[in-house]
């Protein structure tokens, strides 16, 4: 039965060019018996079904590819007719999303799921790792996986069979999933792949064979467009929805560049997202190799192309004429190593602006971006950067692929992934909001069982996640719907959702799991209380209790109107009586701090390293839940100890970071700097500030001033403090500091550090001090 039913579905989708769900409810081994039989009846031979189809569980063994629930990643950018999902011990949402997003036009998603009214109550693995202390699974709830499961018995192209506990002849059919039943459509019908080998338009520049490796039309105006980069001065911007192939059409436009002998720059928040570029980059390079036959050139150099034949052989192509295609992660990237003739940026909307921006140094760059889906489509590019794009001196062309390349336009399984992962979720239309006032807006609570009730609320608050942030996944969905620590607020006007915030309670840990994280033991969903105590080492951090922002977002149209500082009020006003403290983690901006700080929060963490996709710091920031308790003691001592530790980090560990960063980060610390100079001390700040002396002579005390006038708040200008950061704080080279704030010449910017600390010993100078300066003043 169950074979005859993955033929039938398998036909129809072969005939439409769509793809088909099977599901599979019941026991487990029962589960996978069934699914080796549809295997075998849609495989053909044994060699085929080895080398085409795919299974994600925990269980090893079988005899086709297999992949690990949470490194479902390596299906990304694969190919396969049929993949199986088990979902039994392990079900990840984002392992659901990789598995569609492999399966081929007439191939079939297998899911192996426990019986489907009984699996929202199910909890396995993933539920563990929402389960974070001191909650338990039995706290997890199955509105994910609830939703899901009304997913699959509603929609189009989803066959269901309740497996039998004794066996084959137990088993139901629920639903067969065939379209062409359910609503008398054909397969003439439905709309089709588009055809095949499109052809080269006319006066193209790229080689004949770039647009031979096009599979649509969408594809050729993709790659003629990036004819451009090999001209400095031009963008492009590709926008897709999946399974257009546009990576794959960065990838041609990247081999053909190089064939031109450019050195072209790949980079994509991880180099799987780019697997793609290089594989169609390096079939263009390799296929120039073989016209060429490998002989040996006029300039010596070998003719093959293709991988340079070093340990990164997969991060790098040369190709004939001394071209390359290379790959970069995005904070290195960005720095323009080797000075690259064009760059192109893959999945750009995962990445921050702040960081896209930087890409616009380069010659010529291209940016890429998935529009609906978990590789991140944020609206931070759509709306901010593209405007900064348009705004700067590049001529910019923008193409968009609408035509799938795997499957036919209606694919009833791509609309069944968009709802059930809600990865076309998006925000309330700028006209539902456009003109909202603050004061009018509703504070409410977004209750998970309010938003699985309410489709367009859940919508439009993920979308509104979705939208402001760089990357969000199905696992979110998840947390959201389920996860016992967190919670989601949320401002509405006229119906719609104008700002959301998700929060998430941490700390209130026993005696010994605090110990265990001291010692090392890391705790999930406790991100603030773990580094104060395994990385700053408090062991009594986690004992109060915590409320973090995970993230917050305002509608785009209303940004800058005052409602994310209205919204957190709002949760300040409900939660302060129940926690100690208020939290919040982020990539630090100067915007940021300076938001943050005014909302009354305190600067308490600089992370040491850079996010390897952001390419920012990672800024931690307490606000007290009272004026005194736990959340004040723990505000008071890290503000200390944070900035104890800059003093001395900012020339070492931070010596590279923004000085903008550090200021934001230094103005939002609350702990004062005492000022305790000697009389030679002062005598070397103010003999450099009024008289002949030298910075050089007592760096130490400069050091305490400029952390207390940044700390404290100053009257200095902005090129000024800026100043204090890169040298005395810093401690760059004279040279380096001039040309990086713009001095003529290190002589005048060494009088521009006296001149500033002028109004610093005002403030701070003592008798001694002053009475100095009025001897060089008097004089």
């Amino acid at each position: 039965m169950i074979a005859a039913l993955a033929r039938d579905a398998t036909r129809e989708a072969e005939r439409a060019n769509e793809r088909r769900v099977l599901v599979l409810a019941g026991d487990r081994d029962r589960g996978f018996d069934a699914a080796y039989d549809a295997i075998e009846s849609i495989a053909g031979d044994e060699q085929t079904a080895d080398e085409s189809v795919s299974i994600v569980s925990t269980r090893e063994g079988f005899r086709f590819e297999e992949h690990r629930p949470r490194s479902a990643d390596e299906l990304l950018g694969r190919t396969r007719e049929v993949v199986v999902l088990d979902c039994h011990e392990q079900f990840v949402p984002n392992a659901l999303g990789r598995s569609v997003g492999a399966v081929d036009g007439g191939g079939l998603l297998v899911l192996l799921t426990p019986d489907l009214d009984a699996w929202p109550a199910v909890r396995d693995r993933f539920d563990d790792s929402l389960a974070v202390p001191p909650y338990e699974v039995d706290d997890v709830t199955g509105r994910f996986r609830e939703r899901l499961v009304g997913t699959l018995r509603s929609h189009p192209g989803i066959a269901v069979v309740s497996l039998g506990e004794d066996g084959p002849d137990g088993d139901a059919i629920e639903r067969d999933g065939l379209t062409g039943r359910r609503d008398g459509a054909t397969p003439e019908s439905t709309d089709r792949a588009p055809a095949e080998n499109p052809t080269a338009p006319p006066n193209a520049t790229f080689p004949a064979a770039a647009y031979e490796a096009c599979l649509t039309g969408d594809q050729v105006r993709a790659v003629r467009a990036f004819e451009s980069l090999a001209t400095p001065g031009h963008a492009v911007v590709v926008e897709a929805d999946r399974g257009r192939g546009k990576s794959s059409a960065a990838g041609i436009a990247a081999g053909a560049l190089a064939l031109a002998g450019a050195d072209v720059l790949v980079t994509a928040p991880a180099f799987r997202n780019a697997a793609e570029v290089f594989a169609r980059a390096g079939e263009l390079i390799a296929r120039a190799g073989e016209l060429i036959g490998g002989s040996e050139r006029d300039d010596g150099s070998e003719g093959d192309g293709g991988a340079t034949g070093s340990e990164d052989d997969a991060r790098r192509l040369d190709a004939p004429g001394g071209g390359r295609v290379r790959y970069l992660p995005p904070a290195e990237a960005a720095d323009l190593p080797d000075g690259p003739d064009a760059v192109i940026v893959d999945e750009a909307a995962a990445l921050p602006v702040r960081l896209l921006e930087r890409f616009l140094d380069a010659p010529a760059v291209a940016f890429c971006t998935t529009v609906h889906g978990y590789e991140g489509a944020g609206r931070g590019f759509s709306i901010r950067f593209k405007e900064r794009l348009r705004a700067s001196r590049f001529s910019v062309r923008d193409v968009r692929l609408d035509e799938p390349i795997r499957y036919a336009r209606n694919d009833p399984v791509e609309a069944w992934a968009s709802r059930a992962l809600l990865f076309d979720a998006r925000p309330a239309v700028d006209e539902a909001v456009a003109g909202s006032a603050v004061e009018d807006a509703t504070y409410r609570t977004l209750a998970p069982d309010d938003l699985l009730a309410d489709e367009a609320l859940l919508r439009e608050a993920f979308g509104l996640l979705v939208a402001a942030h760089y990357r969000t996944e199905p696992n979110d969905l998840a947390r959201l719907l389920d996860a016992p620590n967190l919670a989601a607020r949320a401002l509405v006007a006229d119906g719609r959702v104008v700002a959301v915030a998700l929060l998430a309670r941490e700390g209130g840990l026993d005696a010994e799991t605090r110990r265990r994280m001291y010692e090392g033991e890391r705790v999930r969903g406790n991100m603030v209380p773990d580094v104060l105590t395994s990385q700053l080492r408090d062991e009594t951090a986690a004992a109060p209790r915590g409320l973090r922002t995970v993230r917050i977002a305002t509608h785009h149209a209303l940004r800058g109107e005052g409602f994310g500082s209205r919204l957190l009020d709002e949760v300040h006003g409900e939660f302060g009586g129940d926690i100690d403290y208020f939290s919040v983690g982020y990539g630090a901006t100067p915007r940021l701090l300076r938001f943050w700080r005014r909302t009354g929060y305190g600067t308490v963490h600089l992370s040491t390293s850079r996010n390897d996709a952001s390419g920012e710091r990672s800024a931690i920031m307490v606000r007290p839940a009272g004026e005194d308790g736990p959340g004040r003691d723990l505000l008071d001592r890290h503000a200390v100890a944070f900035r104890d530790r800059e003093r001395d980090g900012l020339s070492d560990a931070h010596r590279d970071v923004d000085p903008d960063v550090v200021r934001g980060a230094l103005r939002a610390c609350s702990a004062p700097v005492p000022v305790d100079l000697t009389e030679t001390e002062w005598r070397s700040v103010v003999g450099a500030s009024v008289g002949p002396g030298m910075y050089d002579t007592a760096p130490g005390a400069f050091r305490d001033l400029a952390l207390a006038t940044l700390i404290g708040g100053s009257e200095l200008d902005d090129r000024e403090e800026r100043l204090l950061v890169r040298k005395v704080l810093q401690g760059r080279p004279w040279e380096e500091v001039a040309a990086a704030l713009g001095f003529v010449s290190p002589s005048a910017c060494m009088r521009a550090l006296g001149d500033a600390y002028v109004p610093i010993v005002e403030r701070y100078g003592t008798e001694f001090a002053l009475a100095e300066r009025e001897r060089f003043i008097s004089d």
